[in-house]
């Protein structure tokens, strides 16, 4: 593959950080227990309750061949051509798995963990089981590698861009490139060394250039209202089998929010700067092959109701609040059908019965949080729906 990329590193001095995650011991110390470790078992988890799954349904099974990572068949809207996408690659500071993935993760059930309610945690539900992967470890490796449902799959953290998501990897195992795209992560594949952005979960570089993975829904919320949510959950532990400090994180803190998460400035350059807006609010955003849309997240949770446009004449959105986990979920609504919200559920025109956050009778469409500059980068013409707001909110 052809390695010839711009080694540009940002301004790190001015935010008063000296590297990279996976190789500082210093930072803005957070405390996250109330004292005392989580007790691991190394388990494989009990299964969680099967409702709340969201994931891409476009599927190649051709492309599953060998220990490759699966591909989808449908592709997601990109505002720059590949070329210009692996131009744009930086070096982040540190090389390849400088960050360490997380290979062999532990995980305790989340009930016996004696961390704080109001950490940020990455839940995911897949066939019944329901896993929690908090912000303090994966803040020190951006990816897990597991098994969730039976099937493998990587969790993954970008802390520049405030991004969880999550890919199905068929045989192989991701890891972390050490460059960046816009701030974002660019992840590699270990079976054919191909580059992915993780936000844009395409292709840029080697085999499967130009393919997209496929992925699948994780909810930024936390521990608190995840455990409410699923009881029987578990909850991945910081006996990694790397030295790290995880109880301090380098980039600052999310609760009170401070450091990198709070400031308006960025580490690197962006693809593109948006116009108004603070550059570290958080957006609820969605893509299809026609185009993005974002929802101010905070505008969201208030107001539990926005609607928005993909691009394209059939492009209308909708997105709905979920007040329990702080977040939310969008929806094609090509008819422009009224959704209002009723209790805790809500009504769809033409539908007698209400219905929860996540299962409105319209076609869904993947979402996750990203801060804003990051989103408005890669997608400078994405459709914006509610007030922009400051730093921060519903993390």
């Amino acid at each position: 593959m052809k390695r010839t990329r711009r080694s540009t590193v940002g301004s790190l001095t001015t935010l008063g950080i000296a590297g990279l995650a996976g190789c500082l011991d210093e930072g803005i110390v957070g405390s996250v227990r109330e004292g005392g470790r989580v007790e691991e078992d190394g388990g494989t988890g009990e299964a969680g309750s099967t409702s709340g799954t969201e994931e891409s349904t476009d599927r190649n099974d051709d492309s599953t061949a060998g220990n490759a990572p699966p591909t989808a068949d449908g592709s997601r809207h990109l505002a720059y051509g590949l070329e210009h996408l692996r131009e744009e690659s930086l070096s982040g500071g540190v090389g390849v798995d400088g960050i360490p993935s997380i290979d062999h993760p532990s995980f305790a059930p989340i009930r016996e963990t004696s961390l704080v309610d109001d950490i940020p945690v990455f839940g995911v539900v897949r066939d019944g089981e329901a896993k929690a992967y908090p912000q303090y470890v994966l803040v020190y490796h951006e990816i897990v590698n597991d098994t969730v449902g039976g099937d493998p799959v990587a969790v993954t953290y970008c802390p520049l861009t405030g991004t969880a998501q999550g890919f199905e990897r068929g045989g192989t195992t991701f890891g972390v490139s050490g460059q960046l795209v816009n701030s974002n992560l660019v992840m590699y594949d270990r079976e054919t060394e191909s580059w992915w952005p993780q936000m844009l979960a395409a292709g840029i570089d080697g085999p499967l250039r130009g393919e997209t993975l496929r992925e699948f829904r994780v909810v930024w919320t936390t521990l608190g209202e995840w455990r409410e949510a699923y009881p029987d959950s578990r909850l991945l532990t910081d006996d990694t089998g790397h030295a790290r400090r995880y109880e301090s994180d380098p980039y600052g803190l999310y609760a009170p929010l401070g450091g990198y998460y709070a400031t308006d400035e960025t580490m690197f350059p962006a693809l593109a700067t948006p116009a108004d807006g603070h550059a570290k609010s958080v957006v609820i955003g969605a893509r299809t092959a026609d185009g993005a849309v974002a929802f101010d997240k905070e505008t969201l949770l208030a107001e539990r109701v926005l609607t928005g446009r993909f691009g394209g004449d059939d492009g209308r959105a909708v997105a709905v609040a979920d007040p329990a986990l702080s977040t939310g979920y969008v929806y094609r609504n090509p008819e422009d059908a009224t959704v209002e919200p009723d209790g805790n559920g809500y009504r769809v025109e033409g539908r007698q019965e209400a219905f929860n956050a996540d299962g409105l009778p319209l076609d869904r469409v993947l979402a996750f949080d990203a801060m804003w500059f990051a989103w408005a980068g890669f997608y400078p013409e994405t459709g914006f729906a509610g007030e922009h707001t400051e730093a921060g909110y519903g993390r």
